[in-house]
């Protein structure tokens, strides 16, 4: 049986092969000294003793909601010498200038004396928590471990520990990730797994797939989202990720479309809502406009876009204020498939948007076969000329299943083109992302 302490080295020397430097950090003094040597290297400056008291005051501020927005935020100190700097805490555009450390049996003081198995640095902060057990226990240990450590010392020294983003929890065979949230349930930690949906459960490939420094840089910058509604931090699950990930890449390298076939249930909107964040902010794209069918989903989407970040997408409720938001410097725009039709085929609206008819506009349909079929989908393409069109279905339309219109049969690839991401209900069970079917035999 193979002990937690080997399983850990094992760990530790694969964790430096991947680009973690090893830093000699086991208490907390060290930790303050450690993160004041890296911040002064990341930001290529010093600071006096009384300037980081400034910095640890200012770390030490809020709960880990607000912790997660000050990583992602510079903070204004005054230097002594009476010049204003600005700290850089997280670099999220170009993750690969960060600082990766790796430490392992930090103790830390609270209401108990706590050590933490393997924690990952980045600029001297704690960003993820490995906890570990041996073989053949179960993983939900490391996990109530974690929930512990959250109410015992996490909110000591600083509070630094609760800047973790990420906890990851195994016993060498199984292995999980989850969002540091307080109170959570264990069916909030997550497997794992490559593109084609198959799970990467062992610690090893595990951190070789994940905690790579390009991929683990990336994840924290773009894949951990603050609820603003809960207050709270969402991770988001590998097929999401791949979803994002494949959108990005089309709209990077080509005008190609393109569909996510997720199945029912498997959060559409925050994969969609991620995708059109990111892709909203790269240089080539003058807008995004996500388009959804019904009236009342107008609202409920809205309010769960508008969670995941405040005042992203003010609805537009008539035709009129669609046209306005396609007009300014609103980058995305929310609305109906109805509102979006009317602007384009009624020509006292038509008129205002010819400016936009050779930009690349990039269009973001939630349950595309529901409302893409007709002659709706042929109206944007022949007037956004540089339209890009993705669909996001959890049904898709096949030649075998698709009904007849005035076009002939349209299935959701005549519509989009190629499938970018799959996951199916069969994906979500052996994830147990979903329960299984109970099945009755009667008779």
């Amino acid at each position: 049986m193979q002990s937690e302490a080997i399983l850990e080295q094992a760990l530790m020397s694969q964790l430096q092969g991947l680009g973690y430097s090893f830093a000699p950090v086991h208490d907390g003094e060290a930790l303050l000294n450690n993160l004041k040597s890296q911040l002064e290297r990341f930001n290529t400056t010093t600071f006096t003793t009384k300037e980081f008291a400034a910095i640890l005051n200012h770390l030490a501020k809020g709960n880990v909601f607000e912790k997660a927005k000050t990583l992602r935020a510079r903070f204004n100190v005054t230097k002594e010498d009476g010049t204003t700097f600005y700290v850089r805490f997280f670099n999220n555009e170009d993750w690969s200038k960060n600082l990766y450390q790796v430490t392992n049996q930090v103790q830390q003081q609270g209401s108990f004396l706590n050590r933490y198995d393997v924690t990952l640095l980045v600029n001297g902060l704690p960003l993820v928590q490995i906890e570990l057990k041996r073989k053949g226990i179960e993983i939900k240990e490391a996990f109530n471990q974690i929930n512990r450590y959250q109410k015992h010392s996490f909110w000591s020294n600083n509070g630094l520990f609760q800047y973790v983003q990420v906890f990851v929890i195994s016993n060498g065979t199984n292995t999980k990730y989850l969002a540091n949230n307080p109170l959570q349930s264990v069916m909030q930690t997550f497997y794992w797994s490559d593109v084609n949906n198959k799970i990467t459960s062992d610690l090893t490939s595990f951190a070789n797939a994940f905690l790579n420094t390009d991929h683990l840089g990336k994840f924290i910058s773009h894949y951990v989202v603050q609820n603003e509604t809960f207050k709270n931090m969402m991770i988001l699950r590998p097929y999401q990720y791949y979803a994002v990930e494949a959108i990005i890449n089309q709209v990077k390298s080509s005008n190609s479309n393109g569909y996510i076939w997720h199945t029912t249930g498997s959060g559409k909107t925050l994969t969609s809502f991620k995708a059109s964040q990111i892709i909203m902010d790269l240089p080539e794209v003058y807008k995004v406009v996500f388009v959804v069918d019904r009236k009342d989903l107008d609202y409920q989407t809205m309010n769960e876009f508008n969670a995941f970040k405040k005042d992203s997408v003010d609805v537009t409720n008539n035709t009129a204020s669609l046209v306005r938001q396609l007009t300014d410097d609103t980058k995305l725009v929310l609305t109906t498939i109805q509102k979006l039709n009317n602007a384009i085929s009624k020509a006292h609206f038509e008129n205002k948007l010819t400016h936009l008819r050779d930009k690349k506009v990039v269009f973001i349909f939630d349950e595309c076969h529901r409302s893409q079929f007709g002659d709706t989908h042929e109206r944007i393409t022949n007037y956004f000329q540089k339209a890009q069109l993705f669909g996001f279905t959890g049904t898709p339309i096949f030649a075998d299943n698709a009904t007849k219109n005035e076009h002939g049969k349209r299935t959701t690839k005549d519509l989009f083109g190629e499938c970018l991401h799959k996951y199916v209900i069969t994906d979500a069970i052996r994830a147990q992302n979903v329960l299984r079917f109970g099945i009755e035999y009667i008779g």
